[in-house]
């Protein structure tokens, strides 16, 4: 399986990951991966919009923390800087290398 990749200015090569998934329960909402983001994945909601069915552990979601947490506005608009996930003070972010498609 082949993967995307590039060079860097200086001649390394480089795999980017983009993001696969975001993990709601653990994040606090606090919108360091919005502010650093230079595309458009990642939008703020309102907890109370929150569909806990489509929550793996619903149970384990505390629905009582009041404010605002992250969603996936458009993964397809990640360029794989995992950025993110370095601001991400809780690890919400899952990132992976993108296969090249035959198509």
């Amino acid at each position: 399986m082949s993967v995307i990749t590039g060079v860097t200015r200086g001649g390394a090569s480089w795999t980017p990951a983009f993001v696969v998934a975001l993990n709601q329960q653990k994040c606090i909402g606090c919108g360091r991966c919005y502010k650093v983001c230079p595309r458009t994945v990642f939008e703020l909601i309102d907890r109370d919009d929150l569909d806990l069915d489509d929550l793996d552990d619903s149970e384990d979601f505390d629905d009582e923390v009041p404010g605002m947490v992250m969603n996936l506005k458009d993964v397809l608009d990640c360029i794989g800087c995992e950025s993110c996930s370095r601001v991400c003070p809780k690890n919400c972010l899952s990132h992976a290398p993108q296969s090249i498609s035959a198509d």
